[in-house]
């Protein structure tokens, strides 16, 4: 069964870091693009990074230059490195992955004060 664990949100004040990891359990984690996406209250869900397989990434424009999406396939771990955190990125933070099916973590918040 698949299972993805967020871990490492919290409370930050603005400018502050935080780092977000996201470990899999029961998928064969180096195929899959793995993914954070992120929800605010009353906004759509949006994506905030992507890594491929061979770890290529993508970013959100509105966190280019702040965070950094990385990934270890040895130990089936992803990371969600956040600078400069903004009031504005307070959100729950998603885990997933994607190959065959998609999967998704519970979430975890992320709260910047300002």
């Amino acid at each position: 069964q698949a299972q993805l664990v967020e871990s490492g949100g919290g409370l930050v004040q603005a400018g502050g870091s935080l780092r977000l990891s996201c470990t899999a359990s029961g998928i064969i984690f180096s195929v899959n693009i793995m993914a954070w996406y992120r929800q605010a209250p009353g906004k759509q869900r949006e994506l905030v990074a992507r890594i491929s397989s061979g770890g290529s990434t993508n970013y959100a424009d509105s966190v280019k230059g702040r965070f950094t999406i990385s990934r270890d396939n040895a130990k089936n771990t992803m990371w969600l490195q956040m600078n400069s955190l903004k009031p504005e990125d307070t959100a729950v933070y998603y885990c997933t992955a994607r190959w065959s099916n998609s999967y998704w973590g519970q979430g975890i918040q992320v709260t910047v004060s300002s």
